[in-house]
């Protein structure tokens, strides 16, 4: 079983990752070899390659295995690289079972900062953020020059502290002039900036402090820049595109983007001229990375140009058919001016809206699983009268775990309404971290069990998570396969009060 993270280029989580059901290591049963081993990590008990090798071949899910380690532990009582070396495969597994072994060994030895940062991407898996940085400020101190620590503690504070994560990045910066998480700790501060005007400045520090050629993290935040800039300035996303393509910076094609903010700029002259069907012409030549938020830049002109050439109606068609595939609150308002233009009121509006909607929905796929907070099993008929944000997750998911902050802030928008929120883990091996980590976070979802193999219709996550669906109070799939994060908030708020507001008369 193979456990795929969906991680989007501009709201992919900051920790490391790693995929949980990856395939288990063949073990060992011929008695010499593992003998041999044995050997190797009682003539120096400090060897963390040795225990790893051992272990590897002996297996950690093997009982005789935790019989071994416990003699160990007892003949080396003073060594942490004993119970370490077990906690640091169960915490590569993802396991629960990792959190002692490591408390063994920080007890023992104070200093071991990899036991200290394993321990806090175990508390993350509890919902134990407070005690996670706490060990994450254990490791720090333990390796102050070790930039990895100084980056991931910085990071915890981004949405618990902002001027505290703030001072954190200016000392790693300054404190790590040379290393990639220098330049990794000012994408995310640009990243997360929640204001535009200070995305733009933090690209640029970025951009000046570590160069883009020599850094790829840097280089990976131009990306954002260039499409930042061609939402707002088509001219500067050139002028940038053609100093990263001359400086030969890696990760995109700056030649060919270079063109496309020259045809930006063009387009909108055009536009301003009136000239719709040249306009057209090079809209429909222009190619983005879909990700790109100048996607809907793009949509806009495209709009007005349809405007411009056929009538006010054609282009909010164009509006009213990109907005029921992927709502957002930019079109949304460009469609209230293009329909007024057209001369539909704000009900007509609306109701044009929910309409092109309402076309697309389909009947959700049934399913009843077993709950983790309370006895008995939930059905999708359960929620019937409700709207349903529904997500896959699993404890040791990242991305699901940088996602749900965001989730939290637009759900309790609708608290006292008819709105649901449901959880469903895919991991069934990490079904004791659950009940832990919802107690702990404060989340409000509703976690519950999936089964394997089962047939999901079209509530089908592919194996992956995070993977969201929005259904209505009839139980239809109104929308699918979106992400929520800081930029996007709103448009999750937007979905669900269209879906709130109309999707009883489905």
């Amino acid at each position: 079983m193979k456990i795929i993270l969906r991680i989007s280029v501009a709201a992919a989580l900051m920790l490391p990752l790693s995929l949980f059901a990856q395939e288990k290591n063949k073990t060992i049963t011929d008695a010499a070899v593992l003998t041999k081993l044995k050997r190797a990590v009682e003539a120096n008990p400090n060897d963390l390659k040795a225990h790893e090798e051992y272990i590897k071949a002996a297996g950690i899910e093997n009982p005789q295995t935790l019989v071994q380690y416990e003699a160990w532990q007892k003949k080396f009582p003073t060594s942490a690289v004993v119970p370490y070396a077990v906690g640091a495969a169960y915490a590569d597994e993802e396991s629960p079972k990792a959190k002692p072994y490591l408390l063994k060994a920080v007890k023992i030895d104070p200093k071991l900062a990899k036991a200290w940062s394993n321990l806090w991407i175990d508390a993350e898996r509890w919902g134990q953020f407070d005690q996670g940085r706490d060990y994450l400020a254990k490791a720090t101190a333990a390796e102050p020059e070790n930039p990895d620590y100084a980056f991931y503690y910085s990071g915890s504070f981004a949405t618990v502290d902002r001027k505290r994560y703030l001072q954190l990045t200016d000392e790693l910066v300054k404190h790590f002039p040379t290393s990639e998480r220098g330049a990794q700790a000012l994408y995310w501060l640009a990243q997360r900036s929640p204001e535009k005007a200070d995305k733009l400045k933090g690209f640029e520090v970025l951009k000046n402090t570590y160069a883009p050629e020599k850094f790829s993290w840097s280089s990976s935040g131009m990306s954002s820049f260039y499409d930042l800039l061609l939402q707002e300035d088509p001219k500067k996303a050139e002028d940038l595109a053609k100093e990263l393509r001359a400086k030969k910076v890696e990760g995109q094609n700056w030649a060919q983007l270079e063109k496309t903010a020259s045809s930006f700029v063009e387009t909108r002259s055009l536009l301003e001229q009136k000239k719709s069907k040249e306009a057209l012409d090079i809209i429909h030549s222009i190619k983005l990375p879909r990700y790109f938020g100048s996607n809907n830049t793009l949509l806009l002109f495209k709009a007005q140009a349809a405007e411009i050439a056929y009538s006010p109606a054609a282009g909010y068609d164009t509006l009213i058919n990109a907005f029921a595939k992927s709502p957002s609150v930019a079109i949304k308002k460009q469609l209230v001016t293009s329909g007024g233009k057209a001369g539909r009121s704000a009900t007509e509006i609306d109701a044009d809206i929910w309409k092109a909607i309402d076309a697309k929905a389909k009947p959700a796929t049934p399913f009843t699983l077993k709950k983790y907070l309370t006895s008995g099993s939930a059905s999708l008929t359960d929620y019937k009268g409700k709207v349903v944000l529904l997500t896959y997750w699993f404890p040791g998911c990242g991305p699901c775990r940088g996602e749900f902050p965001h989730f939290e802030s637009v759900i309790r928008k609708f608290k006292g309404q008819q709105v649901d929120y449901i959880g469903i883990n895919i991991v069934p091996e990490q079904d004791e971290y659950v009940v832990p980590f919802m107690k702990s976070s404060g989340y409000s979802f509703t976690p519950i069990a999936d089964v394997k193999d089962r047939a999901k219709g079209n509530l089908d996550n592919r194996g992956g998570a995070p993977t969201n669906f929005l259904i209505d109070q009839n139980g239809r799939v109104i929308f699918s396969n979106f992400r929520t994060d800081g930029d996007n908030e709103q448009d999750l708020e937007l979905m669900i009060n269209l879906v709130l507001k109309n999707g009883k008369q489905g």
